[in-house]
């Protein structure tokens, strides 16, 4: 169960030092580059426009996170509900990721044109219910605060060891998944080859469904490679076919 929005504009005016008052706020794209600044440190927050009221405006925010997965055109929208499951997800993301220590949400947003803070972030304090928290610490419960760090810095190893086990499986999930849409991908390809061989004239036709379905099959986007071996498996797949 995520938080809830008042947890979450608590979280969010704490750590950025906002006075966020909707989540659908949070479709302007703004607050979401700070929040992954605070664990990146490298978002170009100059270039990130706060007092902005057009949908134009928000995108060019949220190409600022383009390399981040994104569903930009429900958020633009300002719509609650699509705003809320993706905040809930980012506080799950920053939870687990944020590096510690001290967010200097203010310099690092100076010349944004973002507004000022409207007054000290005790929301966050009291949603905790364990009085005045330090700003960067997650306001809801004990539960959820980020892994104790040692002295010199480091994170404890056993809190480093369970991260290291979640990301495993997490990476062990995504490669079932990639695969699983692949041979699906895969076995759509052979059928339209099997088509094809049954009646060449689908494939002589270039606004026919079968040019349409290859055209998507084996579109790329601009900068994607194939991998060397991904090729040579597919040519192994072509000498086993034919």
């Amino acid at each position: 169960m995520g938080e809830s929005r008042g947890e979450l504009l608590a979280w969010i005016n704490d750590l950025l030092q906002l006075n966020v008052t909707k989540v659908e706020q949070c479709g302007t794209g703004a607050a979401l580059c700070q929040i992954y600044d605070s664990i990146f440190q490298d978002v170009p927050m100059a270039r990130v426009k706060f007092n902005v009221n057009t949908e134009y405006a928000y995108l060019q925010n949220f190409k600022i996170l383009q390399k981040r997965s994104v569903p930009v055109e429900a958020l633009i929208k300002c719509k609650m509900q699509d705003n809320l499951e993706f905040l809930q997800w980012t506080k799950r993301f920053w939870d687990q990721y944020y590096p510690g220590g001290d967010y200097d949400a203010l310099g690092r947003r100076k010349g944004s044109g973002a507004p000022p803070a409207s007054g000290p972030p005790a929301a966050a304090a009291r949603t905790s219910g364990a009085g005045a928290a330090r700003r960067g610490t997650t306001p809801t419960t004990a539960s959820a605060a980020r892994p104790m760090r040692l002295a010199g810095g480091g994170t404890a190893p056993s809190a480093l060891s369970q991260e290291n086990t979640q990301l495993k499986e997490t990476v062990t999930g995504l490669e079932r998944e990639r695969d699983f849409y692949f041979s699906k991908l895969r076995d759509i390809e052979l059928l339209i080859q099997q088509a094809i061989e049954v009646d060449p004239k689908l494939d002589a036709d270039d606004d026919g469904l079968v040019k349409q379905i290859q055209a998507i099959l084996y579109s790329t986007e601009e900068g994607f490679e194939i991998p060397a071996e991904a090729e040579e498996g597919a040519v192994q797949d072509d000498l086993e076919t034919f």
